[in-house]
């Protein structure tokens, strides 16, 4: 039996993520990647519905009553995609081979749409605890009197030559 792939249930990981939705954004923090995720609102209102009950034509519909306007399938299968990259989902169904690996470019190109409307998600990495308790900018070391000594500094992780034994850069 072949399964369509139009009635598959993408499903959004929950687990081990911060999130706090704002007005025209979604930010996403993975605890488990100390990445942390901007959607846009298309990427966020896709996200949001992957709740493994809504099909992909169920998202489309949904955001296609939210926008008052006619949204293309493919807008959801390039948010997939991103959401995919960045670990964001817990199931995801496989793209009929016309939006498999579409990028944003190809797109706009297909549906003549603007790009404010279609989903992205960028993403940074986030310091580690230590990285951030530093007050150091990254790459820098210490002095003994705790300011950047770029003279002196050794990489990140080993005994700063300027710091007091045990220190290392930060």
């Amino acid at each position: 039996m072949k399964v369509d792939s139009h009635n598959q249930f993408p499903k959004a990981r929950h687990e081990k993520l911060i999130v706090k939705e704002l007005p025209d954004e979604t930010l996403v923090y993975d605890l488990v990647n100390d990445k942390a995720h901007c959607l846009n609102d298309t990427a966020g209102k896709i996200w949001k519905h992957c709740d493994g009950l809504n099909s992909v034509a169920e998202i489309r519909a949904i955001l296609a009553e939210d926008a008052g306007a006619p949204v293309d399938e493919g807008v959801v299968w390039l948010a997939l995609d991103q959401l995919e990259k960045f670990k964001l989902l817990d199931r995801v169904p496989t793209a009929p081979p016309v939006f498999a690996g579409m990028s944003r470019r190809s797109l706009m190109r297909t549906l003549s749409v603007a790009a404010i409307a279609l989903p992205a998600v960028m993403s940074i990495v986030a310091p580690t605890t230590a990285e951030a308790a530093s007050k150091l900018p990254p790459g820098s070391c210490c002095s003994a009197n705790g300011d950047c000594n770029s003279v002196n500094c050794a990489p990140c992780g080993t005994p700063c030559p300027s710091c007091p034994a045990g220190k290392r850069c930060a």
